[in-house]
């Protein structure tokens, strides 16, 4: 594993060439969560492993052709989810 920042990155999030684009209304959904500072109920997948948990999502990225969701979990850390890898989102 990578950290960038005191952020995790996953081994998958380096590469780039496997992303799969997200819908316009998804990222939207995404920004607007942002702004009204709307915790979710977030299922992703980083490599074999399943995580659900209650993210307060701060801000988006772009890095090498991925899409990020920046935010804090409720303990505080700091996490980057690759959206692609998002299986299941709703409001906390």
């Amino acid at each position: 594993m990578k950290s960038t920042s005191g952020v995790k990155m996953t081994d998958s999030a380096k590469t780039g060439a496997d992303y799969v684009s997200i819908s316009c209304a998804t990222y939207s959904e995404y920004e607007l969560a942002i702004l009204h500072q709307q915790k979710l109920r977030l299922v992703w997948h980083e490599g074999n492993v399943i995580h659900d948990r209650v993210i307060l999502p701060l801000d988006m990225q772009t890095r090498n052709h991925e899409e990020f969701l920046i935010g804090r979990d409720v303990t505080g850390a700091a996490v980057t989810i690759r959206l692609d890898h998002i299986r299941k989102k709703q409001p906390a």
